[in-house]
């Protein structure tokens, strides 16, 4: 009778596994297909039709530092992700109390290349920008994944989004798409992985540990779960990410500024241009229209290549919302090498664009 109530319970906990599983599934395909997937289709006709995907946020001409212009910025920023920031915390909280734990550890635990190929895979449906994918990274941390699959999916969000590659092809060239391909799957698989390295080493037996502490919590009820997930995302997150952004508006003019023709493709330019692109936040894809917009009034492909793969990667607001979620080393390493890599794709620019 034991063994027969014991096999009943573990039936009925599979099933109840399976039916959060696919829960979590519809929810993010529902949230995808409206946040991202249909407006990109259409956006994707309107790049090829036009050649353009609308204008530069950065606007055509400097503006100077101050709060207005600070205001002016995060105006228009949260105009264009509030819908997918929206989405990013929703399954991000909903990642911790629908996927199971164990699961979760044994596909993404690992610190192999496998478990970061696959977070780097995962990551190719979302298409969000690095501050909207940020949420969701930081729920498969809290899930206890490895810090390559995570990384490698909150990389690969932004830097490998098809729609972005199909937007530049049409208002750029292939030869930027095919830069931003070559060197985006360095920075999504090669960095990720690399940064296991920098991350403390897990034995099987924390894993143990961490497997039945997760057991532990899932034996909670959903919806407190849920609100407790949500509200400490938002508390963690909102703020810092307002803030941030407000700051990044107020000295964009420090961080792209005006420069002579004989800078224009110059190497300096090329590491100016890697470093302020690596901390500025823009929306998915916005980094088209910028460097469509500075190439039209002079800038070389070495700083527009280095702008390419810097701007979408990640950014300093998405790195604070990040920060308790990953170790500093990690993130430093991060930084440095999105920074590295943008300059070299920025050398190879020089030559090819």
């Amino acid at each position: 009778m034991t063994q027969t109530s014991h096999s009943f319970s573990s039936n009925a906990g599979h099933k109840k596994t399976w039916i959060y599983a696919l829960l979590f599934i519809l929810i993010t395909a529902i949230g995808l297909a409206y946040v991202k997937w249909v407006p990109y289709f259409h956006k994707a006709d309107l790049a090829r039709a036009t050649h353009s995907i609308g204008e530069s946020i950065l606007g055509d001409k400097p503006v100077p530092v101050s709060w207005q212009s600070a205001w002016e910025y995060a105006v228009i920023y949260f105009k264009s992700v509030w819908q997918a920031a929206v989405l990013g915390i929703l399954l991000g909280s909903l990642l911790q109390v629908l996927l199971p734990t164990n699961w979760l550890i044994k596909v993404l635990g690992k610190t192999s290349f496998g478990s970061t190929a696959v977070g780097g895979l995962a990551a190719l449906p979302g298409m969000m920008c690095t501050c909207c994918a940020a949420p969701v990274a930081i729920g498969l941390r809290k899930k206890r994944v490895s810090v390559g699959a995570s990384l490698a999916f909150w990389l690969g969000n932004p830097t490998l989004n098809p729609a972005t590659l199909v937007f530049m092809t049409f208002v750029l060239s292939w030869k930027f798409t095919l830069l931003r391909v070559i060197f985006g799957l360095f920075i999504v698989f090669g960095v990720s992985y690399l940064a296991n390295r920098f991350a403390p080493k897990v034995d099987s037996d924390e894993l143990n540990k961490m497997m039945e502490d997760a057991k532990q919590e899932e034996s909670e009820p959903f919806l407190f779960r849920w609100i407790k997930s949500m509200g400490m995302m938002i508390i963690y997150i909102v703020p810092a990410y307002l803030l941030s952004v407000l700051v990044l508006g107020a000295a964009r003019a420090w961080l792209f500024p005006t420069i002579g023709i004989e800078m224009a493709n110059g190497v300096i330019a090329v590491v100016l241009f890697a470093i302020a692109g690596m901390l500025f936040v823009i929306p998915t894809a916005a980094e088209i229209p910028i460097i469509q917009t500075f190439m039209a009034f002079g800038l070389g492909g070495g700083p527009a290549a280095a702008l390419l793969v810097t701007l979408p990667a990640i950014s300093l607001p998405s790195m604070i919302m990040v920060g308790k979620s990953f170790p500093k080393k990690v993130l430093l390493f991060v930084a440095g090498s999105v920074v590295v890599i943008g300059f070299l794709c920025g050398l190879v620019g020089m030559y090819i664009l």
